[in-house]
């Protein structure tokens, strides 16, 4: 009997990247993968495979209800392995599911394989430093590391629905505020540049702005900008704790280059970076790197940049 793999997440957008890593593990372990979504997302779906569940209350925006309907769904489909979206809600949605069939989880995966009844892959270590070779026994749940997959397009198979009935909660929601949502797509831009510590104010972003303009490319930034300082919104953060990315070109501006935000740029193609001190971390981690004041190098780059133009 083939294995059953689900491919989950709250975000159809990054279901369809979990769909990915399903596939891989597919194609190499003979699996049949099912994409499973909430409420009414089958038209925002990959894959001709597709369980949509429904209830009486709306289910993606409560890793609680989420978690509820796949156990519920699970046990009579009994899935080998449920792939989860590295997401924060993806993360509580997976721990909440593990415990409800009595399983085992593990979190941000990447490289997944099954072999020997086991569920085998790697996941960084020590920020990012070292990566680690792990495995755990069938059936499981683990979550899938973010910005590791290319996402797949939706398709148009209308999918199966299951209704899962009334679920009950045991949180009460108090109240609703919407989160302003970034227009920045990191994990699938090509070139990225990215700001630090060494720009001095807010307003100096538009150097950043302007160089990744003229470069055709997104603006990224390290953890103390968007967390600390509010700069910029939270999904322009690149590090272990925000995203990974894999662009062909990132260059690093002002950025010191710590183990926490070098974990989430090792798999970019070409790393440059721009540092006035010349024992910065990040030019270890550099193919290119300049000894110099941003405020003096960007402006340069920009004039020659547009001098190119014209």
């Amino acid at each position: 009997m083939s294995l059953k793999v689900w491919a989950v997440s709250e975000s159809p957008d990054v279901a369809n990247e979990v769909a990915a890593a399903a596939a891989a593990l597919a194609s190499s372990a003979g699996a049949r993968v099912t994409v499973v979504g909430f409420d009414g997302t089958a038209s925002m779906l990959t894959g001709d495979d597709k369980l949509i569940l429904k209830g009486a209350l709306p289910i993606a925006g409560s890793p609680e209800l989420a978690a509820e309907a796949l156990a519920f769904a699970s046990k009579d489909a009994k899935p080998d392995v449920i792939l989860v979206g590295s997401t924060r809600n993806g993360k509580e949605i997976a721990a909440r599911v593990t415990v409800k069939l009595g399983t085992s989880c593990m979190t941000d995966l990447f490289g997944i394989s099954v072999a020997e009844g086991a569920l085998r892959a790697k996941r960084n270590a020590f920020a990012g430093r070292l990566i680690a070779d792990v495995s755990i026994p069938l059936p499981c749940v683990a979550t899938v590391k973010a910005g590791t997959y290319a996402s797949q397009p939706p398709s148009a198979a209308a999918g199966a629905q299951k209704d899962v009935g009334v679920l009950s909660p045991k949180a009460r929601l108090i109240e609703r505020r919407e989160k302003p949502k970034g227009t920045v797509d990191l994990k699938g831009a090509k070139l990225i540049v990215s700001a630090g510590r060494g720009v001095k104010k807010k307003e100096d972003l538009a150097l950043i702005n302007d160089l990744a303009s003229e470069l055709d490319g997104a603006v990224g930034c390290s953890r103390p900008l968007s967390s600390d300082m509010g700069w910029l919104p939270e999904e322009h953060h690149i590090g272990l704790t925000g995203i990974s990315v894999h662009p062909d070109l990132y260059l690093a501006v002002g950025i010191s280059g710590q183990l926490q935000h070098v974990a989430g740029i090792k798999d970019s193609k070409i790393i440059a970076s721009i540092n006035n001190d010349k024992s910065a971390p990040i030019f270890e981690a550099s193919d290119y790197g300049v000894v110099g004041d941003l405020y003096a190098v960007l402006p340069a780059m920009l004039k020659e940049l547009k001098a190119r133009r014209h």
